[in-house]
């Protein structure tokens, strides 16, 4: 009877982990690639500045690049079916991904450009915060972006590297203790931003160039700064232009088009 009891305590708690791993690895999709477009998938932040290399490549070469981006269950089927290439927004969220998009291997894995985490506070910075010893101050507001296991996001563990980066522990329980939420993806992170009328929030400077009526970047002193990689991987039965567009994407051209949202190489 006790051992019944454990069987079923142990199922209770196992159970809804299998079930998720299995409606996110999606099994049965059938992959359909080669069909003369190139697409990508990726969450939401370098979207932007590689739909801008991709428009220059689509001039010059005539051939068609469809970038799809968000939240990753937004798109993840589609994307199992017929992903030439998958970005990742940082090294964690592409070993997740690779997890699920068994067409993909580690081995192809290309770290291509970095970016370095800010501070976004609103437009005309109303607090006069300068770096990060301002986030510890009583009142202030901060938003996170965190995976909490449950989500694929870049910005997983950001503001702890941030905080914990000079070894002192005050500095990770004060900014905690500022922290009004934790947020599974940027975008719903930008949104608690305005809601909750936050005064900061840990990002990547694509968001601050993408809104500057809204928020904008207040920049991490080296001892504090956290980099994290743009990364893409492109699949075996990829489309033969896929490598020719990752190509260009890390030519001078697109390095300049990408910087103007803070990516560099």
């Amino acid at each position: 009877m006790k051992m019944t009891s454990l069987l079923a305590i142990s199922l209770s708690l196992t159970t809804p982990a299998l079930a998720q791993d299995a409606a996110t690895e999606a099994p049965a999709i059938a992959r359909e690639a080669g069909d003369g477009v190139v697409r990508l998938y990726g969450a939401g932040g370098p979207h932007s500045a590689l739909q801008k290399v991709a428009d220059v490549w689509q001039a010059e070469t005539g051939t068609e690049v469809a970038i799809t981006f968000g939240p990753e269950p937004t798109w993840s089927d589609q994307a199992q079916a017929d992903a030439d290439i998958i970005w990742g927004t940082s090294e964690q969220s592409m070993t997740a991904f690779l997890e699920t998009y068994t067409s993909f291997s580690s081995d192809q894995v290309q770290p291509i450009y970095l970016r370095p985490a800010i501070i976004a506070v609103k437009a005309g910075n109303p607090k006069g915060i300068t770096g990060f010893d301002d986030l510890l101050a009583d009142g202030i507001k901060i938003v996170v972006t965190e995976g909490a296991g449950v989500g694929n996001t870049s910005g997983t563990g950001v503001w702890e590297d941030i905080a914990g980066r000079t070894g002192n522990l005050d500095d990770v329980v004060g900014m905690r203790r500022n922290i009004v939420a934790f947020e599974h993806g940027s975008g719903a992170s930008f949104k608690a931003f305005t809601d909750l009328d936050a005064d900061a929030w840990i990002t990547w400077p694509d968001w601050t160039a993408r809104n500057p009526d809204v928020i904008e970047a207040v920049s991490l002193s080296e001892d504090r700064a956290i980099w994290r990689d743009l990364n893409v991987a492109i699949a075996p039965d990829a489309d033969p232009e896929a490598q020719a567009f990752l190509d260009f994407l890390v030519t001078d051209e697109a390095q300049a088009l990408m910087e103007t949202e803070g990516w560099t190489r």
